[in-house]
Parts: C-alpha cells; structure tokens; sequence
C-alpha cells in the first residue's frame, strides 16, 4: 500500500511540482491551497506525511499545524518556507514538526526529509503494535476459576523479588504468566530477557549465557531487569551447576523460571535459586470454560494483525473446539485460530472449516486454495504469516528471528518497518 502525503501550500507551481515528483517517487498524493482545507483534508482521511508551508493566506502554517496536533492528526509534518528563520524553526519543532526545509527547494533534501520522517512514522507504529501485543501477552485470558487463581498468584509474585518457578504443560500460558509478573513488578521498564533453555546443550550454553571476551553473554544482558528462563529444568546439568554458581553471586536480576509440571530434571543447587515461589499453570482441558474467551479474543486480534475483516465464530465449531482436549493448550488453540483467520473465505467459521482431526470437512488443498483471488495474492499472504510467525516464535528476538529467515537483521527491521 503506498504512503499517503498531502501538500499544502498556496503557490500552484509548488503544489504541481511537488504532485508531479512525490508519485514519480510511488507515494499517492493529494494538494491543497490553505490552512483551513490542510485541516479538512488530514482530518477527513489518513495521511502518513503532510509537507506544509508556514506562509499561507488567512490560518498560517504554524497555526494550521497547531489545530492539527490538537486534532490529533498523528502524520509526520514537515514545513517549508522561503522566508525562514531559526525562530521560526523552533516554534515549529515545539509544536511537533518532525523537520523544516526552506524555498526554493531542494529537491533532493526534500525527499531525504520526507523519506526518514516516514520511516520515523513507521517505527513508531510498529513500536506502538509491538506495545500493544507486549500487553496483550500479559494478560491471563479466562473467567474460569483456575484463570482466576492464575492471576492472583502472578500479582502476588510481581510484588515481590523472590524467585518464581512456573510449571506447567507446554502452551498452558506459562511464557504469558511470567510477562505478566515482569509487567507488575518494579523492573517493569527494564528488559525481560527470554532464554530457551531447552534448545541449548554443553556446547553452545555456555557462550550464549556467560558470554566471552568478545561479547557479552545473554545473561548479563537481563542486568537491573528480569530473567526469564523457559524450560529451565531442561538444561544439562553441567550447565544447571554453572547457572547455578552465577546466580550465587546475587546479580541486580530478577529470576522467573518456567518448568514442566514434575520438573524432575531440575537440580538441587540450581532449584535454590529459582524456586522459592511456585507457580501452576492449567492446561486447557481443565478449564474449558474459557476456550470461548480465548478463541475470540484470538480472532479479533489475528484478524487485525493480518489486516482481515473479523469473521464470526458458529456455534457448531465454537462447540467442537470446547470438547476438543488441545493437548497443545492455548498455544495449539491460537495456532488454530491464526489458520483458520488466513484460510477461511466468508464471514464465518463454521463446524466444516476445522481441520479433520476435530470433525471438520474440507480438504487441506480446497483450504489452501479458495481464499485468494491469485498467486500473487496467495504468497503475500503467506510470507505475512512466515515473518510473523518467525518473529513471534523468536519472541521477538528479530537477530534469531532472521536467522530462522535466511536474511539479516537488517533486512528483517525494513521488512517489519514497511509492513
């Protein structure tokens, strides 16, 4: 979708010049001649970017940028002028101007202004959503009573610095619960440092969390904010003892661990020092009730992240995923969700639209293929997916998250930033 810009200024050569090379460039453009029809235009549709002149007849630039901060007009404003000064310039950037270019333009210093306030524009949105979906995944989704006993024993934990083991079956909601005692607790604005320590044996553990004298390891990373160690009673036990010496040596960290439900592998030195608060997550099957909860609260959110209308979930697949025993837990349930958000073509899921394996009837080839209207269409959707759910699998670790990808960080941050 290209990027919206719109450009107010009363001079017609300026705003046909400026027409003319913005679409040369692939943006889609819309001119006006005032203040008072910038104002209408931004707050009527979306814009990305207004290039806005300060001399305008009747409401200035200055003034017209004010209402349309007041307005709540979130596009990147950049001025322009041919009478500047440095005051002038200050009073834009108080009021919010992302930059300020002076006439006659330089047409290539405009463009370079215009192209980082845009990509400015893009970070920023793709920080809010990371924002937003760091909330939602501190949330302890359910009206059931085991959901219930879930978030209390998270706030208690926040509380409070004493280490915390959550044990549970995969997918129960384990990774969401130490979220959501990092969020609660006073290391809230310092970083939650993911480590998965069932991926790593003798081998590749110790430089990964001690580091070397190349570079820090990720435990020193997760320094005055928490650690959280997922599948810690995975861990070798070599590796466990040499954990166990480090946390020994009391680092400014706060430790929350993730375990099975019998973390028999888990040694004593090392159960010292993350297990003095104990945490039991509830697998899905246990708490049925809140499958309904889960599954539409999974709908709304994948419809938005993949940009899809939100499709209405009957009652007959409603019912069917209720009885299902999810022995992947939430997990499996939003992995289902996202699917059938991508696959399903209508308003509507209903009892056919789910996989064989819960009583559903169609074919996969049928599923894969009916809802694009081309190939084109079919793989955009698809690598959408890839990326996101790459990105996610990583938890958001976009330098793991390229890599699973075959690209670079870099690569991956421009494709995450124009998304």
């Amino acid at each position: 979708m290209r990027e919206r810009v719109l450009v107010v200024d009363d001079e017609p050569g300026v705003r046909s010049m400026l027409e003319a090379i913005l679409i040369d460039e692939g943006y889609a453009v819309e001119t006006v001649g005032s203040g008072e029809d910038g104002i209408a235009a931004a707050t009527a549709r979306p814009f990305d970017a207004l290039l806005l002149d300060v001399w305008l007849p009747g409401l200035d630039g200055l003034e017209t940028l004010r209402r349309l901060k007041e307005r709540g007009i979130d596009a990147e404003i950049v001025m322009i002028s041919g009478h500047g000064t440095v005051d002038t310039a200050v009073k834009a950037t108080k009021l919010g101007a992302y930059d300020f270019v002076e006439k006659p333009l330089s047409l290539e210093r405009t463009l370079l202004v215009l192209r980082n306030a845009l990509r400015q524009r893009r970070l920023l949105t793709r920080n809010r959503a990371l924002l937003v979906q760091f909330a939602r995944d501190t949330e302890i989704l359910g009206a059931s009573e085991a959901a219930s006993r879930m978030r209390s024993a998270a706030a208690a934990a926040a509380a409070v610095e004493a280490p915390v083991l959550i044990c549970g079956e995969a997918g129960s909601g384990r990774e969401t619960v130490a979220r959501a005692i990092h969020s609660g607790g006073r290391r809230s604005d310092e970083a939650l440092v993911h480590i998965a320590c069932g991926a790593l044996d003798d081998a590749t553990a110790g430089s990964l969390l001690f580091g070397s004298e190349r570079e820090p390891g990720r435990l020193a990373l997760a320094s005055a904010g928490s650690l959280l160690l997922a599948d810690v009673d995975r861990l070798p036990p070599a590796v466990q003892e040499r954990l166990a010496a480090w946390l020994s040596g009391r680092p400014d960290v706060r430790v929350i661990a993730s375990a099975s439900p019998d973390p028999a592998g888990l040694g004593s030195p090392l159960r010292e020092h993350v297990e003095v608060l104990r945490i039991l997550t509830v697998p899905l099957r246990e708490r049925r009730e809140d499958v309904a909860i889960l599954a539409e609260r999974f709908l709304r959110d994948l419809s938005r992240e993949y940009g899809r209308k939100e499709k209405a979930l009957l009652p007959p697949a409603l019912a069917t995923l209720t009885r299902h025993d999810w022995p992947g837990n939430v997990r499996a349930l939003r992995n289902l969700i996202e699917r059938l958000v991508l696959l399903v073509p209508g308003d509507a899921i209903g009892l056919e639209d789910l996989p064989a394996e819960l009583g559903g009837g169609k074919h996969e080839a049928e599923d894969l293929y009916a809802p694009f209207p081309s190939l084109a269409a079919g793989l955009v959707a698809f690598e959408r997916y890839f990326v996101a759910r790459a990105v996610r699998d990583a938890r958001d670790d976009l330098d793991a998250a390229a890599r699973r990808l075959g690209m670079s960080a870099a690569q991956l941050r421009a494709r995450l930033g124009g998304a």
